[in-house]
């Protein structure tokens, strides 16, 4: 089982923390890795990108002249997609660009993304983040004490709601509750600072 250094808030080591191997001790697998985010920033697109077809844009019900007869080309409305102030021929309608991959690929794509930060030296483990009440500054002073990066993901339980009010102003910091964690935020950011209260619950979900 892979072990790491736990820290308290002020960055002094107070222990080693064993990790679920099956979870943080894996082999990364970039090709699932890739296909996750992938999926995920497709599942953010808003998709209501609209353009306006001939049969929707104002006007063009009288046909501009006689079929027959004017020498010029045969024309039904003044709204047709070659004229100016037409409709646009295949122009993008709102859709759903959401998608999902299997439970498995999903599954293996977080244990993948955890399994990076051990590997890279790049995940810290505070035994806890206690504020009395939120506190910017105390919380940046605790990442710098820490020595976490520029990029840093703070991931916490649902019960620490002052650390993630404390950590949400700093720039570069994304506070975020164990139950919400994901593989592109993982991805995004250099460093990793969990609670251990957090790795036992990213453990229970993804064991």
């Amino acid at each position: 089982m892979p072990k790491v250094a736990m820290y308290d808030m002020s960055g002094a080591q107070i222990g080693e923390l064993e990790l679920n191997d099956n979870i943080f001790g894996i082999e990364p697998n970039e090709t699932v890795l890739y296909d996750f985010v992938k999926m995920q920033l497709a599942n953010k697109r808003v998709g209501t990108a609209s353009t306006k077809t001939r049969a929707e844009v104002r006007g063009g019900g009288k046909k501009p002249w006689r079929q027959k007869g004017t020498g010029r080309a045969r024309v039904g409305s003044s709204r047709n997609p070659v004229w100016t102030g037409g409709g646009i021929a295949f122009g993008p309608k709102p859709r759903d660009y959401s998608y999902k991959l299997p439970k498995k690929v999903r599954r293996l794509a977080m244990k993948s993304a955890l399994s990076s930060k051990v590997k890279t030296n790049s995940i810290i483990v505070v035994d806890e983040l206690s504020f009395a009440e939120p506190k910017t500054k105390t919380m940046a002073q605790a990442l710098d004490l820490l020595k976490a990066g520029y990029k840093t993901l703070v991931v916490v339980t649902d019960e620490n709601v002052n650390a993630i009010k404390s950590a949400r102003n700093i720039p570069g910091v994304k506070p975020l509750r164990a139950d919400f964690i994901n593989v592109y935020d993982l991805l995004n950011h250099e460093t990793l600072l969990i609670t251990k209260d957090a790795v036992s619950r990213v453990e229970e979900v993804f064991a």
